[in-house]
């Protein structure tokens, strides 16, 4: 029986739907493992890819977000959620400040704003404000932060707020929306394998396919971790079965070498000889050199040569001529 764990088709796009919005399929998975890596993939590309986003804004002549300013259609909280639509993509990790400043009547939109070198704007036709009078004017301070997911603004009431400052949830996640699908499909006899399809819009700051490959990108760095850690364990673990077994092979032979001569069953002869000689243990002969059981009388180079035979059973061997 085939215990083998059979690897899908290749992804690929069965549908450009508009330049941020694609379908992708995958093939051929294994029973179950379309809604496995669908579910994975999409809480992923929801929850960490990264994108940036407007944290916090100071409007001149503006305290608080329940204001209204002279000359723009607009009141702040509007003015606020249209900010919140802007999407900005950042080339490094440090917060960028950007300004807006608009004056006469016209139509206020993200293209309107003062950028850095380290940003760019995905939708520079989004909306801010509507100025509806020759002196009208609204001039707006931005800070722009890379992050992941949703951030709401209570949760950064830690950091430090300049006066006059206002905080603002910010939306990092470039994924506007991601749904998946699942049904079977027949390879060779099996009639349940699946076919897993995703949808995929983003806002423009990466396309579709991007996203799709940063997700999965990310779950083989998570699993990395795990498969090395298991990796690592287990080289530990075989180190200290060696270990133990060195030990325990020690062990035995120290064991080993308490025995009494009579053990090691040589000749009478030769053992009557090394008794008389007062060499009782195996321990007493692994001291003696080749030349020194020579000096014995009555034990020659047969009777030697039958001892080294009878300690090379137990893994010994006479002391060297060194």
């Amino acid at each position: 029986m085939n215990t083998n764990i059979s690897l899908p088709k290749t992804p690929k796009l069965i549908e450009q739907i508009s330049k941020n919005r694609a379908v992708f399929e995958i093939e051929e998975l294994y029973p179950g493992y379309g809604l496995t890596l669908g579910n994975a993939l999409r809480r992923v590309m929801l929850s960490s890819l990264p994108g940036a986003a407007i944290i916090s804004i100071k409007i001149k002549d503006v305290n608080h977000e329940f204001s209204t300013i002279p000359g723009v259609l607009e009141d702040i909280v509007e003015i606020i959620l249209n900010l919140k639509q802007i999407r900005f993509k950042v080339y490094n990790n440090d917060p960028q400040i950007i300004v807006l400043k608009a004056r006469g009547e016209k139509q206020v939109t993200a293209g309107d704003i003062k950028l850095t070198s380290q940003i760019e704007i995905a939708n520079p036709d989004a909306l801010i404000a509507t100025l509806t009078s020759k002196n009208a004017s609204l001039e707006i301070e931005m800070q722009v932060e890379r992050g992941l997911g949703y951030s709401e603004w209570e949760m950064r009431k830690k950091d430090k707020q300049e006066i006059g400052s206002i905080a603002v949830d910010a939306i990092f996640t470039p994924i506007k929306m991601i749904n998946y699908d699942t049904t079977d499909m027949r390879v060779g006899d099996k009639t349940n394998y699946n076919r897993l399809k995703f949808d995929i819009e983003t806002d423009g700051t990466i396309t579709p396919t991007e996203a799709l490959i940063s997700a999965a990108q990310i779950l083989i760095e998570q699993f990395q971790v795990i498969t090395t850690a298991a990796s690592k364990i287990m080289k530990a673990e075989h180190k200290e079965e060696i270990k133990e077994k060195f030990i325990e092979k020690e062990n035995e032979k120290e064991d080993t070498t308490k025995s009494k001569i009579e053990d090691l069953k040589l000749s009478n002869r030769t053992q009557n000889i090394l008794l008389e000689s007062r060499i009782k243990t195996v321990a007493g002969l692994l001291r003696l050199k080749e030349k020194d059981l020579l000096q014995f009388e009555g034990l020659g180079n047969k009777a030697v040569k039958e001892i080294k035979k009878a300690l090379g059973k137990l893994g010994f061997t006479l002391k060297s001529e060194e």
